[in-house]
């Protein structure tokens, strides 16, 4: 995949086209991200000792990582992903400006 955890990214189709968040957790398996503050669904929870009160509670949905580009963090548009090598190390690039997304 792409995209890595804590990367920040564009929704580029759906209903929350448009949006910016950071990826909370990957899930390679499914080809699957979970988006701060993305694809919102109302759960309904039960009281359970760890959450002592129950009812309605808002929470991101997993949402195909296909439906998002990283934003690079120099020109702050959403871009497409490279690879290269830079002193034995295999590092993402914005394909755009060319600048590496990785921090060091």
């Amino acid at each position: 995949m792409k995209v890595k955890k804590g990367d920040l990214v564009q929704v580029i189709s759906g209903k929350d086209k448009g949006k910016r968040g950071k990826i909370l957790r990957v899930i390679p398996r499914e080809n699957k991200v979970i988006v701060e503050n993305v694809n919102m669904v109302k759960r309904h929870q039960r009281p359970t000792p760890r959450l002592r009160e129950g009812g309605i509670v808002e929470r991101e949905a997993p949402i195909y990582a296909c439906k998002v580009m990283v934003v690079c963090p120099s020109c702050d548009k959403p871009t497409r992903v490279g690879y290269k090598f830079v002193d034995d190390r295999k590092v993402r690039y914005c394909k755009k400006c060319g600048e590496i997304i990785d921090q060091v």
